[in-house]
């Protein structure tokens, strides 16, 4: 009986000491007390003071980095003094939280600009004095790794089915519909594999349109279509282009890739790429 007193004594502490934040018809509350105001439009989350004067905003960003990575993080940019945007990571009080209230729980909870006076000016400008650094997982270091490599390579397909990096031919593709157009998506599922050969005509690999797989040469193989439960497909329908990229990956003899590159340029890069 003791034990079981103890253990709901904690339970009841826990509870008590923990904060109850919630979000109706726009007003935050904590432990329900009013604290600020957020309002949503065109994509961006403008958070205010009980006087609806706007202090910030917020926008999510979810994006493809890769063929089968995608990065998702916020956008931090003050209305009073717009000096610059950040971009953060975010947090979720759990799996199935909407935009806005993983918005709300990461301005009380993670950034600390909002808490039960309202809105903390000094902490907020705090962060724009000392920009915290993003938190890439390793998945998401090497999806920005390939990408910023990829991106070297500058790989186009001319409308003939030729592969050309920065200009210059590099391989071509065999077993085009007759309807070919170098910038279209491959939809149809043909029981003809689309082929892949270097400039020397060596063959590289081949797409699969039934599987949506490509098979290199030396044995790899990659799904470039995969379901995502509670997101769009990564990709359904790839383009020559993304098997080119992809195929490049995959064999690195195919188009020689420069390596010489920190981890640290690599994400900079990738981030300041998509900026423009």
């Amino acid at each position: 009986m003791r034990i079981f007193f103890v253990i709901l004594f904690s339970v009841c502490s826990s509870i008590f000491n923990g904060q109850i934040i919630k979000t109706k018809r726009g007003i935050v509350t904590i432990d329900g007390v009013h604290v600020a105001k957020v309002n949503y439009k065109s994509g961006i989350y403008t958070f205010m003071d009980l006087k609806e004067t706007p202090m910030y905003t917020i926008e999510f960003v979810d994006k493809s980095v890769t063929d089968s990575v995608r990065d998702s993080y916020i956008k931090l940019n003050r209305i009073y003094n717009q000096d610059k945007t950040l971009e953060m990571d975010y947090v979720s009080p759990s799996a199935f939280s909407g935009e806005e209230k993983s918005a709300v729980f990461t301005c009380i909870k993670e950034l600390k600009v909002i808490d039960n006076r309202g809105i903390n000016i000094k902490n907020l400008d705090a962060i724009f004095t000392n920009s915290p650094k993003r938190k890439f997982d390793n998945r998401t270091k090497d999806a920005y790794t390939i990408k910023s490599k990829v991106d070297r390579l500058n790989i186009t397909v001319n409308n003939v089915g030729e592969i050309l990096s920065n200009g210059k031919p590099v391989g071509y593709f065999t077993n085009l519909p007759v309807s070919f157009g170098s910038e279209e998506t491959i939809s149809d599922k043909t029981f003809v594999d689309i082929e892949i050969y270097d400039a020397k005509s060596k063959y590289i690999g081949r797409y699969i349109t039934t599987t949506k797989q490509l098979k290199s040469a030396g044995g790899k193989t990659f799904t470039l279509y995969r379901e995502m439960s509670g997101r769009a497909s990564i990709l359904k329908f790839p383009t020559y282009k993304a098997i080119a990229e992809r195929m490049a990956i995959m064999d690195p003899n195919f188009i020689k890739i420069q390596e010489k590159v920190t981890v640290g340029e690599v994400v900079r890069d990738g981030i300041e790429k998509d900026k423009k």
